[in-house]
């Protein structure tokens, strides 16, 4: 038998097990701890919105022999000195430059430099666009009503499902700390958030959706199964479920990291395919992030909400009066 196999039965059995219920004081400080610091980013290091939010000047240069990102570079600023560049690679002989907005003159004059330094013909392979922020603006406005939207029904699918509003709001506040995080995350690696990003991050919330209600479904079999004479305590039989499915949780986020991870280095290091690398770099961050939230803040969030209950709380005190005779009589 396997070390991981030896380790995941250990789990299941409760002869190993971690303390992600009775330390969640010490869980939940660390979470507020991130979600502040999180919020606290922008102020610390402005976030940095793609063209399509801020608006702007786009540039594409295709055919050419050596897609040089310097070279571009030199070849704007030598005719609009002022100018601030993003230059990326699009496939194996394109590149695309993006400026701050442009006069009709300055557009002129930029594609005629371009051309010029990749020796290609400014007619057939430069082509010059503008785009506005109000763009950016109605992606913003559509992600925010699709958030409200997911996480209404997912509020109500759980309950539902569960047969307690509890799980759900449990559920709910780990995918909004999922979602803090990880943008978080995002901005302070100075990660520009284009709207290629926002869907990534939306993508997220669907992982962590899926990996909280399989624990959830762990924690209702146990509790359910324990009854009212049981021998542990509700805290201990959600940990004891958060354990016993510790094993599938770290594989199921290596298994998606890892394709993720191959798609973020083909589309950053190898395709230069710049929409691509910010979905994947969303999701690689998100699923990361969703999986520490699961166990160490939806979990015992979801205890924390339950243990105040009068029949549990009879049932805890039943349950450590035993115990403490036990001790006696030993």
């Amino acid at each position: 038998m396997g070390v991981m196999s030896r380790f995941g039965n250990n789990l299941y059995s409760g002869k190993v097990s971690f303390p992600f219920v009775p330390m969640r004081r010490l869980w939940f400080i660390i979470a507020g701890a991130l979600v502040v610091l999180s919020a606290l980013v922008p102020f610390i290091r402005p976030v940095e919105f793609s063209i399509e939010f801020t608006g702007g000047s786009q540039f594409t240069v295709s055919d050419v022999a050596h897609p040089d990102q310097t070279v571009a570079t030199d070849a704007v600023v030598s005719v609009v000195p002022h100018a601030s560049t993003k230059v990326t690679t699009v496939g194996s002989d394109g590149v695309r430059v993006q400026t701050d907005q442009m006069t009709p003159d300055e557009t002129q004059a930029v594609s005629k430099a371009l051309a010029q330094a990749f020796n290609v013909d400014v007619d057939k392979h430069v082509t010059a666009s503008f785009i506005g922020p109000s763009w950016g603006a109605d992606v913003t406005r559509q992600s925010l009503w699709g958030l409200a939207i997911f996480l209404a029904l997912t509020f109500l699918i759980l309950a539902l499902y569960f047969r307690t509003w509890k799980m759900s709001v449990a559920a709910i506040i780990g995918l909004v700390d999922v979602l803090v995080i990880t943008i978080g995350i995002y901005a302070a690696a100075g990660f520009e958030i284009s709207p290629a990003a926002v869907i990534g991050f939306l993508t997220i919330l669907a992982y962590s959706l899926y990996d909280v209600t399989v624990v959830f479904d762990k924690i209702r079999e146990n509790t359910h199964e324990d009854g009212e004479h049981a021998n542990r305590t509700f805290g201990e039989s959600v940990n004891l479920a958060v354990n016993q499915t510790l094993v599938r949780s770290i594989n199921t986020t290596v298994v998606a990291v890892l394709p993720v991870g191959a798609i973020l280095f083909i589309g950053a290091f190898w395709l230069g395919a710049e929409t691509l690398s910010d979905i994947s770099l969303s999701i690689f961050v998100g699923i990361i992030v969703a999986a520490y939230s699961t166990l160490f803040v939806a979990a015992p969030l979801y205890s924390l909400f339950r243990e105040g209950e009068p029949a549990l709380k009879a049932h805890d005190a039943k349950v450590r009066k035993a115990r403490a005779q036990a001790a006696v009589t030993a």
